[in-house]
C-alpha cells in the first residue's frame, strides 16, 4: 500500500490540513508586507539608518494615531478624496461614453485619432502652470487635471475594450437579426466591462498620485499639503504617516472598484 503522504507515520493529518484554504491564501500574501513592516522597524532602530530621517514603523503609527485623534487626518483626508473622487468621477461620465463612440465608430476614430495621441503623450503635471494660470489656484484647477489624468487611461482601456469584442459573438448576434443599438447594448457593452474596469482603476491611482502633486503647491488642506507642512516642520514621522495614507488610500479604492468590477461580471464567473 502506498503511503499517503498528506498523513503523519502516526495517523494524524499534518497540522498545515486544518488551517482554512482562504487563511493560507491570506498567510502566503501578506507575508512580503510583513516582512516589510519588520525590515521598516528594524532598521532604523539597529542604527543601520538615521532614524531621525527614516523613523522606525512604530512611529510613524503613533504619528498617525495623534493625528487621527487630533482630527487633523480626517480634514486632509475629505479635502483630497473630494478633489479625487470628483475629478475620477467626471473622468469616468466624459471618457466612458467618448470611448465607446470612438471604439465603436471607425469615422469618429478617424477624426479624433491624432488629436487624442497628441494629449495623450502630454504629461498631466507638465500643464499644472497652465491649469493654475486659466482656473487659479482654488479647487477648480486641482479637479480639473486630476480628470485631465484620468481620462486617458479610462478612454483609451474603452476603445480597447470595445474593438477586441470577439468578431465571433458579433457574427452570432448579427444572424439572429439584431439591431446595431441592440448588438451594442446585449454584446459589445458586457463584453468591455472588464477592460474598461482596467482602465478605472488605472485612472484611481492616477487621481491621487497627480492630486498629491498639485497640492504640494497651492493649497491649503489636503494630503499632499500635510506631508508638505510636515517637512518643512521638519515633523518627520507625520510627513511618513501623510504617506502611508496615501498608500491606504489607493489601496482601499482599488479593492473597492474590484468589488463593484466583480459584481457586473459575475456573468464570466462559471457555475460550480
Amino acid at each position: 500500500m502506498v503511503p499517503d503522504p498528506d498523513r503523519r507515520p502516526g495517523g494524524g493529518t499534518r497540522w498545515t490540513d486544518s488551517i482554512p484554504p482562504l487563511v493560507t491564501v491570506a498567510l502566503r500574501r501578506g507575508s512580503a508586507v510583513v516582512l516589510f513592516l519588520a525590515l521598516w522597524e528594524l532598521v532604523p532602530r539597529s542604527g543601520l539608518v538615521d532614524r531621525v530621517f527614516l523613523p522606525s514603523f512604530s512611529e510613524v503609527v503613533a504619528a498617525l494615531w495623534g493625528l487621527i485623534v487630533d482630527g487633523e487626518l480626517a480634514e486632509h483626508l475629505q479635502a483630497s478624496l473630494l478633489r479625487s473622487v470628483s475629478g475620477l468621477a467626471l473622468a469616468v461620465l466624459v471618457a466612458i461614453p467618448l470611448g465607446l463612440l470612438i471604439g465603436w465608430y471607425r469615422p469618429v476614430a478617424d477624426v479624433l485619432g491624432p488629436l487624442l495621441e497628441l494629449f495623450r503623450n502630454t504629461s498631466a503635471l507638465a500643464l499644472l502652470p497652465v491649469f493654475v494660470l486659466l482656473l487659479g489656484l482654488g479647487e477648480t484647477s486641482k479637479i480639473a487635471l486630476v480628470v485631465f489624468a484620468c481620462t486617458w487611461p479610462i478612454l483609451l482601456n474603452t476603445i480597447s475594450a470595445v474593438r477586441g469584442v470577439d468578431p465571433l459573438l458579433v457574427k452570432s448576434a448579427r444572424s439572429f437579426g439584431l439591431s446595431s443599438p441592440a448588438l451594442f447594448r446585449k454584446v459589445v457593452l458586457p463584453s468591455s466591462v472588464p477592460a474598461l474596469f482596467t482602465g478605472v482603476r488605472l485612472a484611481a491611482a492616477y487621481s491621487i498620485l497627480v492630486l498629491i502633486a498639485a497640492e504640494l503647491t497651492g493649497a491649503k488642506a489636503g494630503l499632499g499639503y500635510l506631508i508638505t507642512a510636515a517637512q518643512y516642520n521638519f515633523q518627520i514621522p507625520q510627513m511618513y504617516a501623510g504617506i502611508l495614507t496615501i498608500s491606504l488610500l489607493g489601496l482601499a479604492l482599488n479593492q473597492l472598484l474590484v468589488a463593484v468590477e466583480h459584481r457586473l461580471t459575475r456573468w464570466r464567473t462559471p457555475p460550480a
